[in-house]
């Protein structure tokens, strides 16, 4: 899932403030707001936990806990080992979006289709399914575990 971060208001026509919000959508509040719209929208099994990096975008992270109730774990510094899937996808999204994009030039339906195009593409990690068809198995085993059988 891609979120997709709008310029704050008075980005462009207010000066920025020293230690204030970061309008042009990268500010934490910015991030919490997105995750918590975007992930609340998956099954509860899925939105237990979330792994961080220590950057300043997750400054909110005791609020998106509170707000969720997901618990966020924090890589250690200098640590990209502790979020290796994560760090193997913003590989793969520097095909499409290259270091120093502006992103906000995209909208959410285009960041969606280039999810869509990453979830649709095997992966080793997962038995060489894509995600899209490892999400599935996932969703249909907790469905079928969830579900008393008659004899």
């Amino acid at each position: 899932m891609l979120l997709h971060l709008p310029r704050m208001d008075g980005y462009g026509t207010e000066p920025r403030v020293k230690n204030g919000p970061a309008l042009a959508g990268h500010g934490a509040e910015a991030v919490r707001d997105a995750i918590a719209t975007t992930i609340t929208t998956l099954p509860g099994q899925l939105r237990q936990t979330l792994t961080w990096d220590r950057g300043k975008e997750m400054a909110q992270h005791a609020q998106l806990t509170i707000d969720t109730g997901i618990q966020i774990y924090l890589a250690d510094p200098h640590s990209p080992w502790q979020r290796g899937t994560n760090e193997n996808t913003n590989g793969l999204l520097r095909q499409y979006f290259p270091k120093g994009t502006d992103l906000a030039r995209w909208n959410p339906g285009e960041l969606d289709a280039v999810a869509a195009a990453l979830n649709s593409r095997p992966r080793k990690t997962l038995a060489w399914k894509t995600p899209a068809e490892a999400l599935n198995e996932h969703l249909l085993s907790i469905q079928n575990n969830g579900v008393a059988t008659t004899p």
